[in-house]
């Protein structure tokens, strides 16, 4: 890595989780996978900010896609050879379980079926 690489790294995790809807799909994520328009219809958002956003989990190593047909799934990453990135991954499990938004997304992630949203 060259100068400041890490530190550049270092910055784009945690600026990831500076934003409450990424951290609210991390924590659906964390429970169950899940496609673009399940996440848009649980956290009520625009399609194309919902995607802005798994593309910065994403890049930051959070999340990763696979296709399933005509949907894209998204899954949270639960290992990471990134240092900082493997300490947090361990940690979100044990974040915010008590918050009533996240108590009412994961009841709304296990209610969502993509064949009636999409």
């Amino acid at each position: 890595m060259t100068k400041g690489e890490k530190m550049d790294e270092f910055i784009k995790i945690f600026k990831s989780l500076s934003d409450k809807n990424r951290v609210r799909i991390l924590k659906m994520l964390e429970r169950k996978s899940l496609c673009v328009c399940e996440i848009t219809d649980i956290l009520n958002i625009s399609t194309s900010t919902v995607s802005s956003h798994l593309t910065l989990l994403k890049e930051a190593g959070f999340i990763k896609d696979t296709k399933d047909g005509k949907w894209v799934n998204y899954h949270f990453v639960r290992n990471s050879d990134n240092p900082v990135l493997h300490q947090v991954l361990a940690m979100i499990p044990g974040w915010l379980n008590d918050d009533e938004m996240i108590k009412e997304d994961a009841q709304k992630v296990e209610k969502a079926d993509r064949k009636i949203i999409c």
